[in-house]
């Protein structure tokens, strides 16, 4: 393994996911993706969802307190940190909205699925009705012919 693929792998280490196969949140998604404030906040979110925005902020708190950036007990050091949360909060919350858009896309998908497969069962049982109808009529008219003796003999009778 070469020095930049390590590098890569460090910083990346989980692979991304492809786009989804349900048809349905492939069209959410290219909705989703024609606004650049939602395209901005997927790419913050991802960033800040990684280890490598981990690594930045050890080696950012780590200067900012080994170099001495301000003396203890750190107050503008705070300050940044608890507006960076701010918006991380803010940025988890547009992650969690967008998650729940997608399962809704995927709940109304099987409501419209379980929907025509219950079409598709009553006309199943209409044409069981009509099978089994037609059976007992077939087994009437046979047996009805077999009473007269103008149906078919049967074997050993």
């Amino acid at each position: 393994m070469t020095l930049g693929e390590r590098a890569h792998r460090f910083l990346h280490p989980v692979p991304k996911l492809g786009p989804p196969i349900n048809p349905a949140l492939l069209k959410r998604e290219e909705e989703r993706a024609k606004q650049r404030q939602n395209r901005f906040a997927d790419r913050i979110t991802a960033f800040s969802g990684s280890m490598l925005f981990v690594y930045v902020h050890v080696l950012w708190f780590g200067c900012w307190i080994g170099f001495g950036a301000e003396k203890y007990p750190y107050g503008l050091l705070t300050m940044i940190v608890s507006l960076e949360a701010i918006f991380l909060s803010t940025f988890v919350l547009i992650s969690q909205n967008r998650a729940d858009a997608k399962r809704q896309v995927i709940a109304d998908q099987q409501w419209k699925t379980v929907q025509e497969e219950d079409k598709q069962n009553v006309e199943l049982l209409d044409l069981s009705r009509q099978i089994l109808a037609l059976t007992k009529d077939v087994h009437s008219v046979t047996r009805s012919l077999a009473d007269r003796g103008d149906g078919p003999s049967r074997a050993g009778s």
